[in-house]
């Protein structure tokens, strides 16, 4: 029987404002498949997707025109301390289907998996390899305060909910800076380089 295709997975992370979704641009530019975990969530929320109907039932007052309204959403959590949990558990098991249905369906030797709370769900399980979207604090903070509507308190408030940039360096196995956008760029390609130097050297093995 013809063993399934696995492909090698590299979990790509990074708190907030660190450049992580450049840098899976930047992976997609090299030609790997990326799953991104925040698109997975809205194809869910959207009209017909597969979290409409149970979001609806929990919290009527999040849907708007057939959708989940993200913004009365995080109204609600704000006001109802349990109102987190009982999301997660409509939404996690069914972003991880759909991550699956990409694994399934990707033809390259290593895709990405985007994922932004890599380690706070405990998803680093689930990869080959970690690589972590990093920049300075005085850089994160700008660009963070640059988004528009963003205020010093939301920007604390998400940093509370991550792990501490310092720990996600420490448990990574590649660190891609991102101040200077070349040098991101060629760190990009030696982590794929080093990556299928590593499957190369595997196969020579076998």
């Amino acid at each position: 029987m013809k063993k399934a295709h696995r492909p090698f997975r590299i979990g790509l992370t990074g708190s907030i404002g660190m450049g992580k979704s450049t840098t899976a641009a930047m992976f997609r530019e090299e030609g790997l498949e990326v799953w991104d975990a925040d698109a997975a969530v809205h194809r869910l929320y959207s009209p017909g997707g597969a979290a409409v109907a149970e979001i609806a039932r929990l919290f009527p007052q999040a849907i708007v025109d057939g959708a989940v309204d993200r913004a009365a959403l995080r109204a609600i959590i704000a006001r109802e301390p349990e109102a987190l949990a009982m999301i997660e558990k409509v939404v996690h098991p069914l972003v991880a289907r759909d991550r699956e249905v990409f694994l399934r369906n990707a033809r390259g030797d290593i895709v990405v998996l985007d994922i932004p709370l890599l380690f706070e769900t405990g998803a680093e399980d689930e990869v080959d390899a970690i690589v972590v979207v990093s920049a300075p604090p005085d850089v994160q903070r700008r660009r963070v305060m640059a988004r528009p509507g963003m205020t010093e308190e939301q920007f604390e408030t998400i940093l509370a909910k991550q792990l501490p940039d310092a720990e996600k360096r420490r448990r990574a196995d590649y660190v891609i800076e991102t101040t200077s956008m070349e040098h991101a760029r060629a760190r990009v390609r030696r982590v794929i380089e080093d990556i299928r130097r590593r499957l190369d050297d595997a196969r020579d093995r076998a």
